[in-house]
């Protein structure tokens, strides 16, 4: 009777050892690691590779270590110019500390995603609009910045922001518009004035040679002369140094032979 009781006991308890025995074994691929807590508290860290966890005393967590993508959904932000765009980023992240990121906080990607969230509707309102859309390389960078400062008690490293998207509305997309525009036709008017300016200052030294050989200046007025007399106009307009008039006139009042 003895004998038949612990040979029922053994049979129910050796398939009971081995799938305790079996269900203790676990395997972490290279990029994972488990948090073990023994009794409610924290034991090590262990993985990747084989990994025995006793049941009922052991309870095992298992942590990415891969780089996440997280996508931040679009935010409304009024700028330092009081614009009010909307704007999108992705952070990209990853988690370096396995047991701060499953003790420190409830949850690391909802806490991390509010986080950018928060930070990045901060950060883009000291900025105005046209910073946003120029200078969105150190945006990105001083996003980073706060973020990794902020979820380093959590275990984690942020390593990129990027900013994707900053969405206007028609009127301020007309008005920037109609800025381009204006700033276009200024460009214009300062390289017409300058090439006026470049052009005045070259007449101005060849007036000077000519003045210094009065007989340039003739045979400057042969040479517009034979210019014009090809062309085939029938009125011609041509203009007469002041000098040779000058000298005509002398001639001819009284007392400019005498003298």
């Amino acid at each position: 009777m003895f004998l038949d009781f612990n040979l029922g006991l053994g049979s129910v308890l050796l398939p009971l050892l081995l799938v305790l025995a079996f269900s203790s074994f676990r395997v972490l691929r290279e990029y994972q690691r488990g948090v073990v807590f023994q009794l409610g508290r924290f034991w090590r860290v262990k993985g990747p590779g084989l990994v025995i966890v006793i049941p009922g005393i052991q309870q095992m967590v298992r942590v990415d270590l891969r780089v996440v993508t997280m996508d931040v959904p679009p935010q409304d932000v009024i700028s330092r110019d009081n614009v009010s765009v909307k704007v999108n980023a992705v952070v990209f992240f990853r988690v370096v500390d396995p047991q701060k990121a499953i003790i420190q906080v409830e949850d690391y990607l909802m806490a991390t995603s509010q986080l950018a969230q928060t930070t990045l509707r901060v950060v883009l309102g000291k900025h105005e609009l046209d910073e946003m859309l120029a200078e969105r390389e150190r945006l990105n960078l001083d996003v980073q910045q706060i973020l990794d400062a902020q979820t380093d008690a959590w275990g984690i490293k942020v390593t990129n922001v990027e900013i994707k998207h900053i969405d206007l509305n028609e009127s301020m997309v007309r008005a920037i518009a109609r800025q381009a525009e204006a700033e276009r036709e200024r460009r214009a008017k300062v390289i017409h004035a300058e090439g006026e300016k470049q052009a005045a200052v070259a007449l101005l030294e060849a007036a000077q040679m000519l003045a210094q050989q009065p007989e340039a200046m003739q045979l400057r007025y042969l040479q517009t002369m034979t210019q014009v007399a090809g062309d085939r106009a029938s009125t011609i307009v041509f203009p007469l140094p002041m000098d040779l008039l000058a000298r005509v006139l002398d001639k001819g009042k009284p007392g400019a032979g005498a003298s």
